[in-house]
């Protein structure tokens, strides 16, 4: 499923952008509903689950630790 969302950590992607990870969520998505865009009726549920996603992607790909990579900084405060 999903075959030609590109792996997004690195190494395989040494910069990730904002970008990048809408475009994996908007196609995973897709792919999930079977919509490529959809109804005007269902456009506030499907881009609330495309923001959804990509706020989850950016979480997960900000705190995975790659072997032989550092662990991500703790953000201030925390």
């Amino acid at each position: 499923m999903c075959r030609s969302i590109k792996t997004l950590r690195e190494p395989y992607t040494p910069e990730v952008t904002d970008a990048d990870v809408r475009a994996a969520a908007l196609q995973y998505v897709r792919k999930i509903s079977g919509f490529r865009a959809p109804a005007a009726h269902n456009a506030e549920a499907f881009d609330a689950a495309v923001a959804t996603i990509a706020a989850a992607t950016r979480t997960l790909l900000d705190e995975l630790v790659v072997r032989g990579g550092t662990r991500p900084a703790t953000p201030a405060g925390n």
